[in-house]
């Protein structure tokens, strides 16, 4: 097994040099729609009626971790089965299992993830539970290959670090936002902007934990590469871009985050008793915008008497397909940014810290929409506002360290 080095395969300097000609811009640009769509990913949830948290998440971990990685690596990779088959068929690597494994792991970072949420809102979720991820993922890969200080030495490379460091201020920044946040906001202001369970510290503990899990994603991309190596052989022979040779990876690592969702998720149905809320018995979904008890007329057919203790049938629908959304704009994040990973040139670790930073962005801007912030004093809006100038400063900086990398390539 090669073990990682760096998100999507990071600093194999000698290999970078023969691959597609890198494009910061249009990287950088994949990378903020791959943002968007992960910090819109837990907007869906809110309009959830009725259901437990451990029953809508599994249902988007499906549509998130299962079809939608493989619909679209059918679509965009010929031959993507014979991949992992060959992939597995090698007697020299164990990219699957390695990958799978590396998968499982990341799937605790990805539960503790949407835990995080729940207790701390999406600004302050997704910056702090994020930046650590990208921290970690970033740069402890160099480190332990003993690659930083090449990366460091150069101009580009000091510039695309800087980047990185500006964007690390950012989440403690975000972290002080939430600190301050948690002695100033009345409870009847959390529960008004969706944070019924808003806890600084246990969601902090937890966005910590989600963080350092994370950051195993890098790991099983690194181990997956031998399948990416094989899906450019076969993308190339019928004619199509490499920019999609990484998808076969996704399915594989993302079958082992589902492995843990699921185990988990289910312990917590057999708990809970929430198993009979799959065909209609009421729950309580904690990220609604407004406190549900789940016996509020608007989820009730008044023509039918069944529905009275029971959600409604076209709401029960309108559950599924809120929660195969959110699966499916969380899984966007992964499929652009591995695109944007063929466009950044030797530096391509910076495209981790691209998209992670481009998550906290709108995951921001989405908090405030929100109203998360109201009732705040105008220190603890200017500290969000100050990590939100930084986040879109690091963006700028990184994408021009690689843009300079561009000019001598």
């Amino acid at each position: 097994m090669r073990f990682p080095s760096a998100f999507f395969t990071g600093f194999n300097f000698q290999q970078k040099r023969g691959a597609v000609v890198s494009n910061a811009f249009i990287g950088v640009i994949y990378n903020l729609i791959g943002g968007f769509s992960s910090a819109t990913n837990f907007i869906p949830f809110r309009q959830i009626k009725r259901w437990s948290w451990e029953v809508y998440w599994i249902i988007q971990g499906f549509a998130a971790w299962i079809v939608a990685p493989t619909l679209l690596a059918c679509i965009f990779v010929p031959h993507m089965w014979s991949i992992i088959a060959e992939a597995h068929a090698d007697p020299n690597n164990h990219a699957i299992a390695y990958t799978v494994l590396f998968g499982a792991l990341w799937g605790v970072g990805g539960l503790t993830f949407g835990l995080a949420i729940r207790y701390l809102g999406f600004a302050l979720g997704y910056s702090i539970a994020l930046g650590l991820c990208m921290v970690f993922g970033t740069i402890i890969p160099p480190i332990y290959h003993g690659q930083i200080m090449a990366i460091a030495h150069t101009h580009s490379g000091q510039i695309t670090l800087l980047g990185v460091l500006i964007c690390a201020i950012a989440v403690a920044v975000n972290g002080a936002a939430g600190y301050s946040k948690e002695k100033e906001i009345a409870p009847d202001a959390t529960i008004e902007s969706g944070e019924q369970t808003f806890a600084f510290g246990k969601g902090l503990a937890i966005a910590i934990l989600a963080g350092l899990m994370s950051a195993f994603f890098a790991f099983g991309l690194d181990s997956g590469s031998p399948i990416a190596a094989i899906a450019k052989t076969h993308l190339l022979a019928a004619g199509h871009q490499d920019l999609w040779q990484n998808l076969p990876i996704l399915v594989v690592l993302l079958w082992g985050g589902f492995f843990t969702n699921i185990v988990w998720s289910a312990i917590l149905i057999v708990q809970n008793g929430s198993f009979r809320q799959f065909f209609g018995e009421p729950g309580v979904n904690p990220m609604r915008a407004a406190p549900t008890s789940g016996d509020t007329l608007v989820d009730f057919d008044p023509l039918d008497a069944s529905t009275y203790d029971r959600i409604a049938p076209s709401t029960l629908i309108a559950n599924y397909l809120y929660a195969a959304l959110a699966g499916v704009l969380w899984y966007f994040q992964f499929f652009f940014n591995s695109m944007a990973k063929t466009k950044m040139g030797i530096y391509d670790f910076s495209s981790w810290t691209l998209l992670m930073a481009s998550i906290i962005i709108f995951a921001t801007l989405w908090g405030i929409l929100f109203k998360e912030w109201q009732g705040t004093s105008a220190r603890t809006k200017a500290l969000v506002a100050a990590g939100l100038i930084l986040l879109i400063g690091s963006t700028i900086i990184i994408g021009y360290g690689n843009y300079l990398l561009s000019l001598h390539q």
